[in-house]
Parts: structure tokens; sequence; C-alpha cells
């Protein structure tokens, strides 16, 4: 079973999010905050991470630089899905390794497809 962190502090979004990967299959592991992603990353060693850009303790693109500089999390795909879309968040986000952005609101099965393709990719 493949498992999934998804990382944001916005409930409404976590439950869809784990409705969504849960009844494809997936496992999912929640992390509220950028600290505990960063941590919940380098112990459930993921297949995939969504990961919002906007959270407390470390934000999107710290856990970012964080999670890409470790040897350990630096393979792991990660898809940004966050509602900051301007051209410098994008690009910086591209940068520093996201492999994928999508910007809220957005289309769920789009995001599962990304995700499929992403871990289909790095077996």
């Amino acid at each position: 079973m493949q498992t999934v962190l998804v990382c944001d502090d916005d409930e409404l979004l976590v439950e869809l999010l784990s409705h969504r990967l849960g009844s494809r299959g997936y496992r999912v592991v929640v992390a509220s905050d950028g600290g505990a992603a960063v941590v919940q990353a380098a112990q459930c060693s993921p297949d995939a991470i969504v990961l919002d850009m906007m959270m407390p303790v470390l934000d999107g693109q710290q856990v970012l630089r964080r999670l890409k500089a470790d040897v350990a999390t630096a393979d792991i795909p990660i898809i940004m899905l966050t509602a900051r879309r301007q051209e410098r968040d994008i690009v910086g986000a591209l940068e520093l390794g996201a492999d994928d952005y999508l910007v809220k609101p957005f289309i769920p099965e789009e995001l599962m497809s990304r995700l499929a393709r992403l871990m289909a990719a790095r077996r």
C-alpha cells in the first residue's frame, strides 16, 4: 500500500484528500504544520507528499528546502497544493525541487492523476 503525506492546516481539505486518497487504496498520513511535515516525512517515508505553502511553524518553502536537503527524503515526489498563484511562488517552489504545483481551488481528480503519475515514475 502506497503512502501519501498530506501537509495542510485546513481540516476540511485534509478530510477531503484523506477520503479521496483512502478510497483509491492509499494510506494517508497527515501533518497540520510544517514542523510536523518534516518529522512525518522522515518517519513514514511516504511515496508522495501533498504540501501547502502557507502553514504554521514552517511554511511550505521551508519544508520543501529541508526535505530536498535530506538524503532520506530528497527523492520523495512533492506536489505543492496552495492558494498562492503568483509566478514567483510557482517558479520558486519548482526551483526548490517541487515536482508539481496546483493552485487552489483545484480539481480533486486532477490531483489524483498527478499523484499517481509521480508515484509510478518513482518506482
